[in-house]
């Protein structure tokens, strides 16, 4: 009997070229594809308002008509004996995105890891189907160069370590781009795909990530035309626009005081932003096996959202935590990046996460204008701040004689340390 395999399945070139590569050394091939918002859209819109090129030379699959049927044909026509569709967006956002939105998770400042925080999900929902196909092993697509294949197999160890792991594209003999094409013509595998590669995209619902081509001189500007959430400063409207993000509990709720669920929150959301150029981020980052490479990122709900959160939790949390918690934020980006999503230190930091937000509620008002995300309001039932404090008008409550004592004691440590040097 013939062994099973689930492989994560893109409809791209390398896993077309996979599923044929497995099957002729003797796996039953499972094609896996996991919907967390790259596909058309619930409402049959387009997120995108670019025109990038995947790197198989096909369109973007966001809202434009590249959604899985063609890809289900093109793996069963390859060789899969099956293909499953999993609907992940609403597990990917509860679970995966809102967690790190909570955290206030950026990794080296300019990315929101919509790509690190989509492989465990995907990766979980790999062990589910194998398990329940009877299949003894897994298989990817990533390269020995890159990220993904440690968040890949090291969650696919974490929830089930008897899975064998395949990763054809570290074993096999197809060195570059031009041979895995050829490989392809020669086997009748159906892709489109050019032995030009423009850029490297990778897409969900939190965000995409860019690389590649001309990108990999990080002197070089990228073109307009990579762009694909958010329109240029350039092209977008003169006027700027406002929302409003409520949230219970650290998680966003409402969107311009309409209750919305959170994928639905994040599509309305991207297209405002991303109408106002809101959301890019051009960097050069270190990589979890040790070299840089240069990214472009968008998330233009992403930035409203985190932007929105970290004010309204500068209105509820005292210093001592939020300065804390700054420190907690820093290292759940890094474990998220690193691929270390199922582990006892982030299972412990989410408890740790969730008792800070307990009292994150309320409402956030940003201005989105020409590529800028400015919050210009924040209200909450559990403000710590107090006008009759703050203020230097008429009912300020402050008794500044207090501050002499205060002074005295918190400078006494250092009185006289540094006599004779001024």
């Amino acid at each position: 009997m013939r062994e099973k395999v689930v492989l994560a399945y893109s409809g791209g070139l390398d896993t077309s070229v996979i599923i044929k590569w497995l099957t002729e050394r003797g796996y039953d091939v499972i094609a896996y594809m996991a919907d967390v918002g790259q596909a058309r859209l619930p409402d049959g819109g387009s997120l995108a308002v670019g025109q990038a090129r995947l790197p198989d030379g096909g369109s973007l699959a966001v809202g434009q008509g590249s959604d899985f049927t063609t890809y289900k044909k093109r793996a069963l026509e390859t060789g899969a004996v099956k293909v499953i569709v999993d609907d992940l967006k609403e597990e990917f956002v509860k679970d995966f995105v809102f967690k790190a939105l909570k955290a206030d998770a950026v990794y080296e400042s300019g990315y929101l890891l919509a790509t690190a925080l989509s492989r465990p999900v995907i990766a979980k929902g790999m062990v589910n189907a194998a398990h329940k196909e009877h299949a003894g092993a897994v298989a990817h697509g990533c390269t020995g160069k890159g990220n993904d294949q440690v968040r890949f197999e090291v969650t696919i160890r974490s929830l089930d370590p008897a899975l064998k792991i395949i990763a054809p594209v570290r074993e096999w003999e197809l060195k570059t781009r031009t041979e895995e094409i050829e490989y392809a013509k020669r086997k009748k595998i159906p892709i489109d795909a050019s032995k030009k590669k423009p850029y490297s995209l990778d897409v969900n619902l939190w965000g995409i990530s860019i690389e590649s081509g001309k990108l990999e001189d990080p002197y070089c500007e990228p073109d307009e035309d990579i762009y694909q959430l958010t329109k240029s400063v350039k092209s977008s409207p003169a006027k700027p626009a406002y929302v409003e993000i409520g949230f219970v509990k650290g998680v966003p709720v409402k969107l311009n005081g309409k209750p919305m669920k959170g994928v639905n929150l994040i599509l309305k959301l991207s297209r405002i932003a991303g109408e106002h150029g809101v959301g890019r981020s051009d960097m050069v980052e270190n990589r979890l096996i040790g070299i840089k490479s240069r990214e472009i990122y968008e998330a233009p709900a992403g930035w409203v959202l985190s932007a929105a959160h970290k004010a309204l939790e500068s209105l509820v949390l005292d210093r001592e935590l939020a300065h804390y918690k700054a420190g907690i934020a820093l290292k759940y980006a890094e474990l998220t990046y690193y691929g270390l999503w199922y582990t006892p230190l982030k299972e412990a930091l989410d408890k740790f996460i969730d008792e800070t937000q307990k009292k994150v509620n309320g409402t956030v008002r940003l201005k989105l204008h020409k590529g800028l995300c400015s919050v210009v309001g924040r209200k909450s039932p559990n403000s710590l701040y107090k006008r009759e404090l703050a203020t230097y008008e008429e009912g300020d409550l402050f008794d500044q004689s207090l501050a002499k004592g205060f002074l005295e004691l918190w400078g006494l440590p250092y009185k006289g340390l540094y006599k004779g040097k001024a």
